[in-house]
This record gives C-alpha cells, structure tokens and sequence, in this order.
C-alpha cells in the first residue's frame, strides 16, 4: 500500500486549548505529513466548513481529508455539529472522527447515529495519544480510499 496524498488536511474542534497543542505536536511526532486546522467549537467549525466570517477567504480554510471533533464544546458543540455536517450533501464525505474525553456509552452509540466514522476515548498520556495520532494518520490517509 502506498499513500497516495502527500499532505493531508486535518480539521480539529476541540476548546481545551492543552488537547489542542497536544494533538498538533503528537502529529508532528508521528511524522506524518499533515496540516492541522484548530477550531475551537461548534460554530467556528461549521464556520470554516462552509467559508464564513474567519474563514471567508477559502485559501485559509482547505477542505479538510479529516474532521476529529470533540463532543463538549462551548456554543454548539460537537453532537449538533456532527448532525449537521453528515445532513450535508457536500460536507457528510468527510470522515468524522470523534476524539473526546467522554466514556459514557450513549455518546458512543449517539455518535454514530449521527454518522460518526470512528470514536476514539482521548488517550491520557502523551506516548498514547503519538500512536493513536499515527495510527488515525495511516488509517484514514494510506489504508481507506477517501472520495477526492
């Protein structure tokens, strides 16, 4: 199997700005090719989405290959986001995967009535959360085929 894209687009919502530096410097120590976007909730996810306010210059906001979203955010958080983005006909071919703190089951299940295409617990240690980083990184960008 080889990867077929070289750079790889990460959106990541999630409002704990620690999650957030660690996320971007596990990517990097996973030493995979990703450019990761943050945004910090609900709002401002469907915001750069869809090319508004911030993110009204599309050059600032590239389509993402991966969304990670996390489901407790301030504003709207991550359930009504995911909703709205898998009732999207341009949007819901974006992978979703839900990267959150929360172990209660029915956020599980709820995830993926909602079209969620992976539920991942956040892991606790920074080693954990490098391999998970990897493995999401080789899963979704060399193993699957993606639309383009």
């Amino acid at each position: 199997m080889k990867g077929r894209q070289t750079t790889a687009t990460i959106l990541m919502a999630d409002d704990d700005e620690d999650d957030c530096m660690l996320a971007r410097e596990a990517l990097a120590e996973s030493r995979l090719a990703n450019e990761l976007h943050i945004v910090n909730d609900g709002e401002e996810l469907m915001d750069y989405l869809h090319y508004r306010g911030l993110y009204a210059n599309k050059s600032s906001a590239p389509r993402p290959n991966l969304i990670l979203l996390d489901l407790n955010m301030p504003r709207k958080d991550g359930r009504e986001a995911l909703r709205e983005i898998k009732a999207d006909p341009v949007l819901r071919k974006i992978p979703v995967v839900i990267l959150t703190t929360s172990k209660a089951e029915e956020d599980v299940y709820s995830s993926y009535d909602l079209g969620a295409n992976s539920f991942i617990i956040k892991p606790v240690t920074f080693t954990s959360l490098v391999e998970v980083m990897r493995t999401i990184g080789k899963y979704w960008f060399e193993i699957v085929e993606l639309p383009l």
